[in-house]
Formats: structure tokens, sequence, C-alpha cells
């Protein structure tokens, strides 16, 4: 019996807004991956809806096609199954994807789906939560509702982005927070702060990318205070999931950690995506959890 293989694509995604282009993608995966039924959100049937109906039926692979706030959907759905999870990077910035070496193009994406092989991977995991790429407290958060809400009246993500950032840096108010590791403690009053999965590099590059998806650790990165104009630079930088000068960031490596604060409820952006979580936040990798294609050269 042929396994079975389920396709979700958000059609909000950047390359799948017309209706022509998810025709011409629609055929290249008939070509492709001919067994593949593919499943498009629309305004009544958003991405949890249609996790739902294909773990229903028990699909031996689950593509997810869309950003990474879509990719995220899908894979925490895979972890703990049998299903291996498949990635087309149809997103903006793409970034769990690009440390994976997934190629942006589509015919390139679909024949490693056809032809690659499955590959496990570290997730992150917050209040039960899994994220791929990092989680933020603070003003990411702040940043990334303030731009949802202004593009909900019809501002373009970017420039909506900016202006969230600078509303939010001119308003932003110092989180006072505890974080336990390791069995060691600190207090900490800052303005953000941000934990990867797995180690980000430092290097002096807009483009983000970590060494290694599977050394099973967590990454933790707290801004040093140097005023606003550099917490404008590190909002900005975080909103594109990168870290870097390492000088201007106190940075801890751990398996797992707890954040606590006054505040019940902390909000909580998981790969982009904001929530609110109940506080304690209790922080953990999860090695090697997610059964991924991917190209062979993981490490």
């Amino acid at each position: 019996m042929k396994p079975i293989i389920r396709v979700i694509i958000n059609s909000d995604a950047r390359t799948m807004k017309n209706e022509t282009d998810r025709n011409s993608f629609t055929k290249l995966l008939a070509d492709m991956l001919p067994d593949a039924s593919v499943l498009f959100t629309d305004e009544h049937t958003k991405v949890d809806a249609l996790v739902q109906q294909a773990i229903a039926d028990k699909p031996a692979l689950l593509i997810a096609g869309g950003g990474d706030g879509t990719i995220n959907a899908v894979a925490s759905a895979t972890i703990g199954t049998d299903i291996v999870l498949g990635i087309l990077p149809l997103g903006t910035l793409n970034h769990f994807a690009k440390d994976l070496g997934i190629p942006e193009d589509f015919t390139e994406a679909v024949t490693l789906l056809r032809d690659g092989h499955a590959t496990a991977v570290d997730v992150g995991e917050v209040n039960d939560r899994i994220f791929l790429n990092n989680a933020g407290l603070g003003l990411y958060p702040d940043i990334v509702h303030q731009r949802e809400a202004r593009q909900r009246l019809g501002e373009r993500k970017w420039p909506a982005a900016v202006l969230a950032t600078v509303r939010a840096l001119a308003r932003y108010r110092l989180l006072g927070i505890r974080i336990t590791a390791d069995g060691n403690t600190m207090l900490r009053r800052t303005p953000a702060v941000l934990v990867g999965n797995n180690e980000y590099t430092t290097e002096h590059s807009l483009e983000p990318k970590r060494v290694s998806l599977t050394a099973g650790m967590l990454s933790l990165y707290i801004p040093r205070p140097r005023g606003r104009m550099k917490l404008l630079w590190f909002s900005l930088c975080a909103l594109i999931g990168s870290v870097r000068d390492s000088d201007g960031f106190e940075v801890m490596l751990a398996e797992q950690f707890t954040i606590e604060s006054k505040h019940r409820h902390l909000r909580v952006s998981i790969d982009g995506e904001v929530t609110n979580l109940e506080t304690p936040l209790h922080f953990a990798t999860r090695a090697r959890a997610l059964r991924v294609i991917a190209p062979p050269a993981i490490a």
C-alpha cells in the first residue's frame, strides 16, 4: 500500500496569494508527488483545522507549505507520532527551512521531499508549546502584536514592522525576571529576552544562522542596556530572527531553564506568533524530537 501524503498550504503565504500561483504549484506537486493530497487554507478554514483533518488520515508524510508560523503549527502536531514532516518554504523569512538547508526554489524543494530522507532534529518547548526557531519576551512580542494590528488595517508587513518597533520603543517598560538554570539563579530587569532552539551564530550579518539543530541546547539572549537606539537595532534584528554582535548580549546556553515574573501571564512570541502564557515559563530542549525531510548534511 502506498504511503499517505498530505500537504497543507497557507494561502496567505507570500508565494501563494493568487490563484495562478496556487494552480501552478498544485500541478507541480501532482507531477512530482502524484500520491499527495493538497489542502489550502481559506478565510473559513485555518491551518490548525487542516492539520487536524490531515492527522486523522494517518499520513506517513505531512508537508507544510508557508512561513515559520505555518511550519510550527504542522510540526507541533507530528511530534510524538510516526509522521515525518516535510517543508515547503513559502513565507518571507523561512528561518527553519534555511537552517535545515531546504532550497527555496519550488522544484528543488519538492524534489527533496520526493527523494530525501528523514532526519531527527531538536525543538524547543515553553510551557508545552513548541518552537522551532525562537521564543521572545518583552519588546519582541509587543512589536509583533502591534505589527499584526497595523497589517489588519491594510499596511504592508515591513513598513508596519518598523512603525510598530518605533511605537513599542517609545512606551516600553523593563521586565523584571528571575532566571534559574543549572541550579543557578539570576535577576534581571530587561526590555527583551530571546530564546533560541540551539545556538545562533553572532557573526556580523543580518542573516541568522544556527551551526547545529541537533546540539540539544537552548540559547538565551538578553540585550545589554545601551540606550534606545541600540534597543531599536536589537528589536529590528530580532524581528528577522537575527542575534548579532556578541558584546551586545548576555548569552546563556542550557538544556532547560525557568523564567519567573511578578506577572501572572506574559505575552510570548513563538516563531513569530504571539500568545499569552501563564508564569513561570518553563523552557526545555526536546532533543531530536522532530523527524523531518532534510538534506543529509544536518549536524
